[in-house]
């Protein structure tokens, strides 16, 4: 619920999201109702922020978006909803310019689908994602570590955070419950973060 808006209190408090990450003009894909774009005040250097979502295509493909069209891009809790995030994300990458951003967050599969796969909080959910394991319980469990590094555009991986500052790990032994989805409430957040940043084509050797 909300998760976008619930991640604008970590963006604003580091100056990185306003003077690098979300520049110029951007889009957020499977935006739904909660586009990054209605905090645009918060983000001053932000022109504008196009939403992407299912009336506007596949967001898989992004078909329809010419390659290196804009400054950053922004998704929230859309990945996990792809058939096949390294094609997604090779998408997502393909439509940034050069130095461009992609600023993506994921739900963590321990804080939010909890043990349980398929995802009884979000039947849609085709992957749970995890920053790095061994192993993990999900039959559909991707190391994100592991994806970035087969990525096939040439990148940086500017950060990966874990975002439980306000997830509460006491909360179902006091609430005497086995499993409940924390993004229900108004500050919950169980998820991953990661921003990467689209390095510029080599130049040709003379």
């Amino acid at each position: 619920m909300h998760e976008s808006s619930k991640s604008v209190f970590h963006k604003i408090k580091d100056s990185r999201y306003a003077t690098r990450y979300l520049v110029g003009d951007g889009i957020d894909i499977g935006a739904g109702p909660d586009s990054l774009g209605q905090y645009r005040e918060f983000f001053p250097l932000m022109r504008s922020c196009r939403a992407w979502d299912k009336p506007d295509g596949d967001a898989q493909y992004l078909k329809g978006l010419g390659d290196g069209t804009f400054d950053f891009a922004h998704s929230s809790h859309c990945l996990e909803h792809m058939a096949d995030p390294q094609v997604a994300l090779t998408n997502w990458i393909r439509i940034l310019k050069p130095g461009g951003y992609l600023v993506c967050i994921v739900p963590d599969e321990d804080l939010y689908e909890q043990g349980v796969f398929p995802s009884t909080f979000n039947r849609d959910h085709k992957k749970t994602f995890t920053i790095f394991k061994k192993a993990s319980w999900s039959p559909a469990s991707v190391n994100l570590i592991d994806l970035l590094r087969g990525l096939e555009a040439d990148v940086e991986i500017k950060k990966i955070e874990l975002l439980d500052a306000t997830f509460r790990y006491g909360f179902n032994k006091m609430a005497n419950k086995d499993r409940f989805d924390q993004t229900l409430t108004p500050i919950g957040e169980c998820a991953i973060e990661f921003v990467l940043r689209k390095k510029a084509a080599a130049a040709n050797p003379v």
